[in-house]
C-alpha cells in the first residue's frame, strides 16, 4: 500500500472514529452548556450503552452474518437495538441527574463534578463485577460488502456508521434550533434565572439535556461495538477522554463545535501517527510503533487548546454563571 492509499484508508477510519467521538462529545457539551458541569459519569454511560446494545442484539439470536433475525430484517433489528440502547442510556442519565446531581445544583464549588466522578466509578465497577474484566465479542450482523478506492477499502458498516451518526447529529441540531424545548434549552443555557422568570421549566430542560446527551452516548456505544466487534468495561475511559478533548476543541457548550471537534479528533487519531512517522523517515529518523504516540498527540492538543484558546474553535468567551 502506497502512502497515499494509507492516508485515504486512515481518513476513512478517522471519519468513523470521529462520528463516534462526536456523538459522545455532544453529551458533554449539552450538559456543560446549561449547568457548566463536566459530567464525568458520561464516560461510563457510553460504556454501559455498548453492553446494552450487545445484549439487545443477542436477544434476537444475532451472530455471524445473519440477515433475517427473529422474523425481522436486519434494518429492523438495528433500529430496535438503537432505540432500546438510547432509551435505556437516556433514562440512566436522567436518574444520575435526579438522584445525585440535582441535590447539589446550588452547592458552589466542585462538589457536583466530584460526585459525577464517583458515579462514574460506581458504573465502572458494576459492569466489572457483573460481567468480568475480559472483552466480550460483539455480534457482527452486517453483510461483508466492500468498495475499493484505489488501494483503500470502504466497508458497508463504515458507510452505515456515517449515515446513522449524521442522522442523529442532524436531528439533535434541528431539535435544539427549531423545537420549543430546544429553544428553552438555549434560553436556559444563556441565563437560567431569566428563563425561569419567563416560564421555562428549568428542571425539565436540564433533565432533557441529560436524557439527550446520554441517549447519544448510548448510540455511540452501539456504533463502537459495530465498528470494533468487541466491548469491555474499560472502553468508557479511553473513548470518553477523546470525546472530552473533542468537546473542548470544538468549544464546550457549542453543539456544532462538538460535532466538528469529534470529527477532527478522529481524523487526528487516525492520520497523525503515520503522517509524523512518514515525515521523520524523510529526514532519516525511523519511528517504531507510531501509534504509541496517539495519546501524546491528542492530549497535547487538549493542553494547547486550554492554554491558548480555552473557548475552543467555535466557543465564545462568556462570563462564568457561578
Amino acid at each position: 500500500m502506497t502512502f497515499t492509499d494509507l492516508m485515504v484508508q486512515q481518513t476513512i477510519n478517522g471519519l468513523s472514529l470521529g462520528a463516534m467521538y462526536a456523538l459522545l462529545a455532544l453529551g458533554f457539551t449539552l450538559v456543560y452548556g446549561i449547568l457548566e458541569l463536566i459530567n464525568f459519569s458520561h464516560f461510563n454511560v457510553f460504556m454501559i450503552g455498548s453492553f446494552v446494545a450487545m445484549w439487545t442484539l443477542q436477544m434476537f439470536g444475532l451472530s455471524g452474518q445473519d440477515v433475517i433475525l427473529a422474523g425481522l430484517p436486519l434494518a429492523g433489528v438495528l433500529l430496535v437495538a438503537f432505540a432500546v440502547t438510547m432509551v435505556f442510556c437516556g433514562g440512566l442519565g436522567v436518574v444520575i441527574e435526579r438522584v445525585t446531581l440535582r441535590p447539589l445544583r446550588n452547592v458552589k464549588g466542585p462538589a457536583a463534578m466530584i460526585t459525577s466522578i464517583g458515579v462514574s466509578y460506581i458504573l465502572f465497577n458494576l459492569i466489572l463485577l457483573g460481567v468480568g474484566a475480559d472483552s466480550k465479542n460483539f455480534p457482527n450482523p452486517l453483510p461483508t460488502i466492500r468498495y475499493q478506492i484505489g488501494g483503500a477499502v470502504l466497508d458497508f458498516r463504515v458507510i452505515l456508521i456515517w449515515v446513522i451518526a449524521l442522522l442523529l447529529m442532524g436531528a439533535l441540531y434541528f431539535f435544539v434550533q427549531r423545537s420549543r424545548l430546544g429553544k428553552a434549552m438555549r434560553a436556559t443555557a444563556q441565563d437560567a434565572e431569566a428563563a425561569r422568570m419567563m416560564g421555562v421549566e428549568v428542571d425539565k430542560v436540564i433533565m432533557m439535556a441529560f436524557f439527550l446527551g446520554s441517549a447519544l452516548a448510548g448510540a455511540g456505544g452501539l456504533i463502537f461495538g459495530l465498528y470494533y466487534n468487541f466491548t469491555s468495561f474499560i472502553i468508557g475511559f479511553t473513548a470518553g477522554l477523546r470525546a472530552f478533548t473533542a468537546a473542548v476543541l470544538g468549544g464546550i457548550g457549542n453543539v456544532p463545535g462538538a460535532m466538528v471537534g469529534g470529527v477532527l479528533i478522529g481524523l487526528i487519531e487516525a492520520l497523525a501517527p503515520d503522517s509524523i512517522a512518514w515525515l521523520l523517515s524523510k529526514i532519516g529518523i525511523v519511528v517504531s510503533g507510531p501509534y504509541a504516540w496517539t495519546d501524546v498527540i491528542i492530549f497535547s492538543i487538549l493542553v494547547l487548546v486550554l492554554v491558548f484558546k480555552p473557548s475552543g474553535l467555535f466557543g465564545r468567551v462568556a462570563p462564568n454563571k457561578s
